[in-house]
């Protein structure tokens, strides 16, 4: 994972098996961004057309679940290449999270987005962003308003969706996050289970033969951060417990955070940037959500 690709976690990995069996051709997909069904009160700090409310559109299952597509505006996350030229993250985990978004609506949910443009959370300051992007404190700033968002709309379950890489362009596969140290930890590691098996499921019913990485606990990571009080920390910022002058106010719902593929494995590339690939990866989460739910069982491993 580049420096920065998953929030305040720079996440290199050991490399996997083979890349997927087949590729698609990339294509440009584009979501209009929908219109929210209630904003509900204003958030002091996010963005306006951020952290938006959608109602079911079919049934009503009275839960609320928080979608947060990683990354956006001048924090493009990882980068890549598929056939058609660089990929990325933000655009990718956007255009998921809106399939995602209409899915979780058909099933029944209100679903919470983080953000439904090419923008940040968080309403920056002059001192969030350089030449390069994020700073550090627009990092840290951007990644509480998202778990501001899921808190005030009062979610029952949260998913970040990223997308991983790594110096090798053979390192390939898809993993997913979860954080083992909180008051509904067995909570976070069942979803995780849910979520990577179903990911895996899902490409494989779509013919993409996707190495399956299986779950991690986020203090397990061991990856180089990009400041000391970060790991001091030592968990993602969006799934972790409370940390005095550090994350004041967690997340307080179970959750997730998922890398389907590989930006930077040009045939995992290609796939992300695919109609047909985001689809898959927007079915998998899908099902994981509806399994969370009504009871479903997890069969995803450790890595």
């Amino acid at each position: 994972m580049l420096v920065g690709a998953i929030t305040l976690w720079a996440h290199f990995r050991a490399a996997p098996a083979a890349p997927p069996a087949r590729v698609v051709p990339a294509t440009t997909v584009t979501k209009p961004a929908p219109s929210a069904d209630s904003n509900g009160p204003k958030l002091a700090g996010l963005r306006p057309d951020a952290c938006q409310l959608f109602a079911p559109t079919a049934g009503d299952r009275h839960l609320t679940v928080f979608v947060d597509p990683g990354h956006g505006g001048v924090d493009p996350g990882a980068l890549g290449a598929a056939s058609s030229g660089e990929v990325q993250e933000k655009d990718v985990t956007l255009a998921v999270g809106l399939e995602l978004l209409e899915r979780l609506r058909s099933d029944g949910y209100s679903v919470a987005m983080s953000r439904t443009t090419d923008a940040t959370v968080a309403q920056l300051g002059p001192n969030d962003t350089d030449e390069n992007g994020l700073t550090q404190s627009g990092e840290h700033r951007d990644t509480q308003a998202r778990i501001q968002c899921a808190n005030a709309r009062q979610a029952k379950l949260m998913i970040a969706i990223h997308l991983n890489s790594f110096f090798d362009p053979s390192a390939g596969g898809a993993e997913t996050i979860y954080d083992a140290e909180r008051e509904f930890s067995d909570a976070n590691e069942r979803f995780a289970g849910l979520v990577q098996s179903s990911l895996v499921d899902s490409f494989a019913r779509h013919g993409w033969a996707v190495p399956d990485r299986g779950i991690k606990d986020d203090s397990s990571l061991f990856a180089p951060v990009l400041s000391m009080q970060a790991g001091n920390y030592g968990h993602l910022l969006e799934l972790g417990p409370s940390q005095s002058g550090w994350l004041d106010d967690p997340s307080r719902m179970p959750g997730a955070l998922t890398e389907p593929l590989f930006v930077t494995d040009r045939g995992e590339a290609n796939l992300a940037v695919s109609g047909e690939g985001q689809a898959a990866m927007a079915e998998g989460i899908q099902q994981a959500i509806n399994g969370y739910f009504d009871g479903g069982a997890t069969a995803a491993k450790r890595g």
